[in-house]
């Protein structure tokens, strides 16, 4: 049997191919839901994900995997929009007469921020065409120096400096030009007259996630399962250990015991007492970690140094529209990093009339104020920033707010970032037969996304079942 830690997309992942490479496998997820951060939530109509999601032309393997599950005729290419707001006005910034009439940046400064996005370095007066292809010669390059060198001074000011603060806040500077090079490249296709297109399944991405726990078989996977240790013998992983909080979906198959919550054994027989935990072993021929990688550190000692930033995402409803665009880049005091209109993006009627939006913020440091605020706090707070912004903006209009939050969203990308991965195979730094699927792994460079985890999920379960 191969043991699965994590229910999210990568665990999914990992567990669907190695079963149809013939592999019995076992999902062991800590919280009472699959899906991580592709979890929803009800609206009027479709549910919608609690941290905002879509999908860039350059993100094969989900679009193959949404091809298997069955769900290709759900998925929608649409035109995004995006616009910039500064002292009060949204410029829209999609089409090349909107870049052209954008006042915060000269002439010049749009021919050398352009360049940069196709990829042309015309520093010297001679254009080099694809100059940026291998990202990794630009991984210990500062993105400030990088972005001063390549444009202008005003560019940096006036167009990356603040997406850059929404992004990585206090941590900006640690960030390599690598990153920002493999985002350009990452995010796909344009359409030069409408724009970027990204994808989106009709019915929400909830679609996706039910449809590959289904293939997987909800049977395969035991939530509220915290595994907590791995056994290793003579240089290879044994068993696992979980300790069950909940009722779960899986049926127990391994050795069991109960526990009580000084630690101590039962008898592990009827009567024990109901906040009693229920421990297993489950012998295993392999293990893939598809979690963070302090769950790896817990379970097996190995380190690693790739920090990460948490988010605080609101999803609010509302009866009112109050702009024309999707993702709403700020250039102000304001209290969140980005504002979307997800309803400028798929159409109001698929949630039942109801206009969605999104505000979130990274988080660097746990010590920061929002991150301290309850739900509410936070709330109230945001919707106050968000009257500030549009004079227009109703307070009876909104109909509901769900916040969620997570210490850990996406890595830091900063410098000598590429030396911090950890690997996928660890069967040299821990044991043979132990894997890593999380999102400190490759396929989560240069950006994470839910394509990188169905990757790194995928590449550990073929590692495995390459080596039989």
């Amino acid at each position: 049997m191969i043991g699965v830690v994590g229910g999210g997309v990568a665990g999914l992942a990992a567990a669907y191919r190695l079963q149809r490479a013939g592999y019995e496998v076992r999902v062991f997820e800590a919280s009472d839901d699959v899906g991580g951060l592709a979890a929803v939530y009800d609206t009027a109509g479709d549910p919608i994900e609690k941290f905002y999601h879509h999908l860039s032309k350059s993100e094969e393997t989900i679009v193959e995997l949404i091809g298997e599950l069955g769900l290709g005729d759900a998925l929608e290419w649409l035109y995004m929009s995006n616009a910039y707001y500064v002292d009060g006005v949204v410029h829209p910034m999609d089409k090349p007469w909107e870049i052209l009439a954008y006042p915060h940046l000269s002439i010049y400064d749009k021919f050398r921020l352009g360049m940069l996005v196709l990829e042309i370095d015309v520093r010297g007066g001679r254009p080099e065409f694809d100059a940026y292809g291998d990202i990794t010669d630009y991984e210990d390059v500062p993105i400030k120096e990088f972005l001063l060198e390549h444009t202008t001074q005003n560019v940096y000011e006036s167009f990356w400096e603040p997406l850059l603060d929404a992004k990585f806040g206090s941590r900006k500077e640690d960030v390599s030009a690598a990153w920002l090079l493999g985002r350009i490249k990452f995010r796909g296709e344009r359409d030069l007259l409408k724009g970027e297109i990204l994808g989106y399944l009709d019915g929400g991405f909830g679609r996706f996630l039910d449809a590959l726990l289904e293939a997987v078989g909800a049977e395969t996977v035991t939530t509220g399962a915290h595994v907590t240790d791995l056994a290793i013998e003579d240089g290879s992983v044994e068993s696992l250990t979980v300790e069950r909080t909940t009722d779960t979906t899986g049926g127990a198959t391994g050795n069991d015991e109960a526990v009580s919550d000084d630690g101590t054994a039962t008898d592990g027989g009827a009567g024990t007492a109901a906040e009693s935990r229920r421990r297993e072993t489950h012998d295993v021929d392999a293990v893939v970690v598809a979690a963070m990688p302090n769950v790896l550190e817990s379970l097996t000692g190995y380190p690693c140094e790739i920090e990460f930033q948490g988010t605080v995402c609101s999803v609010w409803s509302m009866d009112q529209s109050l702009t024309d665009t999707y993702w709403l880049n700020i250039k102000d005091e304001a209290p969140f990093g980005v504002f979307i209109e997800h309803t400028n993006f798929v159409d109001p009627e698929r949630y039942g009339g109801e206009h969605i939006y999104y505000t979130a913020s990274y988080i660097q440091d746990p010590g920061e104020d929002l991150w301290n605020m309850d739900d509410e706090a936070v709330e109230t707070h945001w919707q106050a920033g968000i009257a500030d912004l549009f004079p227009a903006f109703d307070p009876d209009s909104v109909n509901w707010v769900e916040t969620a939050r997570n210490p850990r969203t996406a890595p830091i990308y900063e410098r000598g970032y590429l030396d911090m991965v950890v690997p996928y195979d660890l069967g040299e730094e821990v044991a043979e037969g132990v894997y890593y699927a999380g999102m400190a792994s490759q396929a989560q460079y240069p950006e994470r996304s839910l394509n990188g985890g169905i990757e790194a999920g995928f590449a550990c379960a073929d590692l495995i079942a390459g080596e039989d």
